[in-house]
């Protein structure tokens, strides 16, 4: 399966840019209620994840700051703890489960690396148990339990449980 068919297009994400400030980002993710973004740079390049941990992080430990002091602080300037992994468009579904046990969401990026939008680990699962529930109802044909027996393995694999 080609994993685009999960894709959210960048121009559907909330993103910040390297540009933004402390408090832009933060007013984006209060405005959006996600607690954390992807960071992508003037070309579009993705950067990194910022996280909500970060900021409040950032603000204790780098900056003793006011709402209206955080307009001058880069984004950039804060330290991020981690970032979430991205995929390229042509990666396999492994590689994407993989990555979506541990992320919220799985960055996407084209060929030349550029940002081209994210993969929920919320739209992964509607989708399989949709295809479960429907398995359910009819006959399942032999290539898809195949398929179903690579993904249980890939998630048994990603977090060390059986989830069956």
């Amino acid at each position: 399966m080609n994993i685009l068919f999960f894709l959210t297009p960048k121009s559907e994400v909330a993103y910040i840019s390297e540009d933004d400030t402390l408090r832009q980002a933060l007013e984006k993710m209060e405005h959006h209620k996600y607690s954390s973004v992807p960071i992508i740079s003037r070309k579009g390049r993705y950067i990194g994840t910022l996280t909500e941990g970060d900021l409040l992080w950032g603000i204790k430990n780098q900056f003793n700051l006011s709402l209206k002091e955080a307009e001058k602080i880069p984004i950039t300037a804060i330290r991020r703890r981690c970032d979430n992994l991205p995929v390229k468009a042509d990666a396999d579904m492994e590689d994407l489960i993989l990555k979506a046990l541990n992320q919220n969401f799985v960055p996407v990026l084209d060929d030349q690396k550029c940002f081209i939008g994210i993969i929920t680990r919320k739209d992964i699962i509607k989708y399989f148990y949709q295809r479960c529930q429907a398995a359910q109802q009819a006959p399942v044909p032999e290539g898809e339990i195949h398929k179903l027996e690579v993904l249980s393995q890939a998630v048994r694999l990603g977090n060390g449980t059986d989830p069956l």
